[in-house]
């Protein structure tokens, strides 16, 4: 889980997967040959956000393999299993604790576990990430997007820009 110190944005959800695969995914996953993304409907990682389209493009890029992606429906979030299974957990965790520094945050969380044998790991993302990025049609169409026969605005795959 990461704990950011600046803008919610495209650019830093993306950089959480990215560091997920580096830091864990490949390692739990040698043989993958394509990663697949569960993913709210808004937020900064929405359906239409055209800058979150982009940086899955350069994450594919990196280790040259399809993203799928499936958003949930809009209005269907409750049903989140994150929301559930995870969060729920971290809130109770850090209840009635005063939260004052990032590092409190970062270890409340990282100390949350369940009987049945959640384990969180946290870290702080130190990076900036800008509001407002302009993503125009040209940049856009070249992702290399294809989606999915059922509900395409929401269920799509982005191939690697090479191969």
């Amino acid at each position: 889980m990461s704990v950011g110190v600046d803008h919610d944005t495209a650019e830093f959800a993306v950089e959480t997967i990215r560091r997920w695969w580096k830091t864990m995914g490949q390692e739990a996953y040698p043989h993958a040959k394509s990663l697949l993304i569960t993913a709210d409907g808004g937020g900064s990682n929405g359906s239409r956000l055209r800058p979150w389209k982009i940086e899955l493009q350069k994450l594919a890029d990196e280790p040259g393999f399809p993203i799928h992606v499936s958003h949930l429906p809009p209005g269907t979030s409750k049903w989140n299993k994150i929301e559930h299974r995870l969060f729920s957990f971290v809130s109770q965790n850090w209840r009635g604790k005063p939260l004052v520094s990032h590092e409190v945050i970062v270890n409340l969380i990282a100390a949350t576990t369940t009987k049945t044998g959640l384990v969180v790991r946290s870290a702080v993302d130190q990076g900036t990430y800008p509001r407002g990025i302009k993503i125009s049609d040209g940049e856009l169409a070249e992702v290399k997007l294809r989606e999915h026969k059922f509900h395409g605005e929401w269920n799509y795959t982005i191939a690697p820009s090479t191969g």
